[in-house]
């Protein structure tokens, strides 16, 4: 059963809909009996680094996600703020992250003579980097929507499995072992997503 955490942050309802037009059954999580049956997770999240993991923390799964994914080996995919508190600290805030994947959440940074806006918002090229199973099928001209202001930085590049260019070049999904992130909303990114999010249910 692919399930969703539901701490109050991220458009929950978004992912049910597109499982539920996948004919992939899934449900949301507001406790710990609701995660007993959870073949795979989802930690999706909308706002602030600290936000995020303090509500995370407060709704009580905490615990029991980090013995599924980490002692059960059961596959979870970070999106947006859900992907960056998998690191372990951001420039947009002072508490520290998950760790699951060893890395810092930085702002984005321009030089000088760029204009480019802030947040990076709307749709942008994806480049993978490599043959992970999360983008099966979506090797080439890859577009999702993203909506943020900081970045994942990997410390440990081999975990980096997909970059998009906004002024720079940024990493956009990690990956480490059962452990999946991605900066981007597939949730809102038609087609791509619901591909992604289709793969994401056969890994």
């Amino acid at each position: 059963m692919i399930t969703i955490i539901d701490y109050g942050l991220g458009n929950v309802q978004a992912f049910l809909n597109t499982y539920k037009n996948l004919g992939i059954q899934a449900k949301s999580a507001k406790n710990d009996t609701d995660l007993k049956d959870a073949s795979h997770i989802i930690l999706p999240g909308v706002g602030s680094f600290d936000q995020a993991i303090t509500q995370f923390k407060n709704s009580g799964m905490k615990r029991e996600v980090e013995k599924m994914v980490l002692k059960d080996e059961i596959p979870i995919l970070g999106v947006c703020v859900g992907m960056q508190i998998l690191g372990n600290t951001s420039e947009e805030g002072f508490l520290k992250g998950l760790g699951w994947i060893n890395g810092d959440i930085k702002k984005i940074q321009f030089d000088k003579t760029n204009s480019l806006p802030l947040p990076h918002m709307g749709w942008n090229d994806v480049y993978t980097k490599s043959n992970s199973k999360l983008f099966f099928e979506l090797e080439l001209d890859l577009s999702f929507y993203f909506l943020h202001s900081f970045y994942f930085d990997c410390f440990d590049k081999s975990h980096e499995i997909a970059e998009v260019f906004y002024g720079a070049k940024m990493t956009c999904a990690v990956k480490k072992n059962n452990i999946y992130g991605v900066q981007f909303h597939p949730e809102k990114s038609h087609y791509f997503g619901t591909k992604l999010l289709k793969n994401f249910s056969n890994i």
